[in-house]
Formats: C-alpha cells, structure tokens, sequence
C-alpha cells in the first residue's frame, strides 16, 4: 500500500510523477530543483539561493508526510558542475544535526530546466 504526498508549498510535478510516495515507513521523495511553489519562477540567480530552494522543496514535502530532515536515510545529489561541490555539500550539511544519510553526488551532463543541482532523497518513518 503507498500514498501520494503533495503539497502546495513544493513545485508541482512538472511531469508524470508525484512530489513523493510514502511505501509502508518508507517515503521516496522525487528529484527537486530550485523552482518557487507559488510563482513557478526558477530560483537560480546563485548557487547559495538555489541549493537552499532544493532543500526549502525537500522540507516542504517531509513536512507534509510528518517528516523532517532526521527521517533522512539516504540521498542522491545531481550536479552540473562538479566544482560547485563544496558549496553545495557545505549548504547541504547545514540541514542536518547528528547522524548524516548515506548519500551520492554525481555530475550530470544536464539537468531539467538547466538548472545546476537536483535531490532526491528517501525517509524513514520509523
């Protein structure tokens, strides 16, 4: 048995997919971009506002299932540019305390609506 997870404070799925799905105590929370919920405007002036907006996404969708950040278990990190790591992985960090998710990051040659970072994450409801 699984359950759709959507809210509005996420970007709607802007294909044939949902926000994410929660599978028994599991939720697999689909890739999220920078896009802002209410004015569909991509956020990608910068790589510090658009890394917080993929997270911002991502904690809008655990919040809808009951969640937050320590549910994490894994994640996966999708780049453009493989430089823009430490910035990335430093803003990333910053959204967690103790016990870190295992986790991928890998350089893409493109990205939805070129943007320069995506994530995808799976939760635990335990």
């Amino acid at each position: 048995m699984s359950t759709i997870i959507n809210t509005p404070n996420a970007p709607a799925p802007i294909g044939p997919y949902n926000q994410a799905v929660m599978a028994g105590n599991m939720l697999f929370v689909s890739g999220q971009i920078a896009l802002d919920p209410q004015s569909g405007e991509l956020l990608i002036a910068d790589l510090t506002t658009e890394t917080n907006k993929v997270l911002e996404n991502i904690k809008a969708i655990l919040t809808e299932a009951g969640l937050d950040f320590s549910h994490i278990v894994k994640t996966s990190i999708f780049l453009k540019d493989m430089g823009d790591f430490a910035r990335v992985n430093e803003i990333y960090g910053s959204y967690f305390t103790g016990n870190y998710p295992a986790r991928e990051t890998v350089q893409v040659a493109a990205l939805p609506k070129n943007v320069n970072v995506e994530i995808s994450v799976i939760a635990y409801k335990g």
